[in-house]
């Protein structure tokens, strides 16, 4: 490798890591009894395992509540023991502690929802659990209450689940949407269980949870594709707007590279909502954009007198129009790559990711954006 390519990959690296920190993380509380399937429910909706009970320090000095950190995007509160029913009394007053000393520190450090999970068939919704929610509420966190492991056939959910979601409604507690979300978080084939209610519990989720942490909670979940899609067009939008105004003096030819940090941070931002790791990332980006890449005058000059109007001033300014119109044909085609590749559509068939298929992916997107006659098309697969 080159020191071009290894000046660029540091410089990938540092904004990878610099939007990494940005999207921050979403925390997520959860509660219920022991055996109630919360671990299997987080792992069906994020995809992760779980972390190990006591990694990481306390929240706040002495606590004995712990955020684990999943990921680069998710938390979750680890009681360390401390049950509902059983230690209700001192759970709430950790979490009071909890709340109220982070309350002033970055959103990322706060808790943002709770989930409080009941087992579909238990039957029984003790008042203690009642009482526990309503505390929840009363320090400010959104209680989604979600039921685990329910039977469903032909769209009906089992009746003793109905019966006990009555149950529960039926108090007028403060939960998210005045409802029981039904849920089946791992399928189970012998006894006909598959899963179902997720993407209502995520939807839900992404509700209530604070707007600042709405980009991590995207990038922390698996299941949905089209919340992942929505975050990378917001920053396919700031970027463009950012082209913009950088272009608003007409750039000069010569200084055509000063899109490029806009660009590399857009593309660092989607990769990190896809989850993709930075090695997997830096490869892709050196395939997708020369231009970005190598920042020389040429590939960049090469690209923009594809766009339509950048011809004629070859050799003299950048507006913005064709500034935006080539960060927003990135942005798309870095998104179409990003998307692939995660869903492992980029990889030959040793699981490896596939170059040729990474260029032709990204070259099929920009080109619907940026109309290429073949003459251009083929000078652009020779830059990539």
């Amino acid at each position: 490798m080159g020191i071009t390519d290894n000046l660029f990959r540091k410089t990938f690296r540092d904004e990878y890591d610099k939007q990494g920190v940005a999207i921050g993380r979403f925390n997520l509380a959860i509660f219920g009894k022991t055996g109630v399937g919360k671990s299997t429910l987080i792992n069906a909706i994020f995809g992760e395992d779980v972390a190990a009970t006591g990694i990481g320090e306390p929240v706040t000095k002495g606590s004995r509540l712990y955020i684990d950190r999943i990921g680069g995007h998710l938390g979750i509160l680890d009681t360390q023991g401390l049950e509902v029913g059983k230690n209700t009394k001192e759970l709430i007053g950790e979490l009071d502690k909890v709340v109220k000393e982070t309350r002033g520190k970055p959103i990322e450090e706060q808790l943002h929802v709770a989930w409080y999970c009941v087992r579909g068939l238990d039957r029984r919704f003790e008042d203690s659990e009642a009482d526990f929610i309503n505390r929840l509420h009363k320090l400010g966190l959104p209680v989604i209450v979600v039921m685990t492991q329910v039977p469903m056939r032909d769209g009906e959910h089992h009746p003793d689940a109905i019966a006990l979601a009555r149950d529960i409604t039926s108090r007028g507690l403060p939960i998210v949407d005045g409802k029981v979300f039904h849920t089946v978080a791992l399928a189970d084939r012998f006894i006909g269980l598959e899963p179902h209610g997720l993407h209502d519990l995520l939807d839900a989720t992404f509700r209530v949870a604070p707007t600042g942490a709405q980009t991590a909670l995207a990038a922390a979940q698996a299941i949905d594709a089209a919340s992942k899609i929505r975050h990378a067009r917001i920053a396919i939008r700031a970027a463009v707007g950012s082209a913009v105004a950088a272009a608003a003096v007409p750039i000069p030819f010569a200084d055509a590279t000063l899109l490029v940090p806009i660009q590399l941070g857009m593309m660092a931002r989607i990769a990190q909502i896809f989850r993709m790791p930075f090695d997997r990332t830096a490869l892709m980006t050196t395939i997708a954009t020369t231009a970005a890449t190598q920042g020389g005058r040429a590939a960049v000059t090469g690209l923009l007198k594809m766009i339509p109007g950048a011809g004629s001033i070859a050799g003299g300014v950048i507006g913005a129009s064709v500034a935006s119109t080539f960060t927003f044909a990135m942005g798309e085609a870095w998104l179409t790559v990003c998307q692939r590749a995660a869903a492992g559509q980029l990889d030959n068939v040793a699981g490896v990711l596939d170059n040729e298929q990474v260029r032709r992916a990204f070259l099929d997107a920009f080109g619907t954006w940026v109309k290429l006659d073949p003459k251009a098309r083929k000078e652009l697969t020779k830059g990539l």
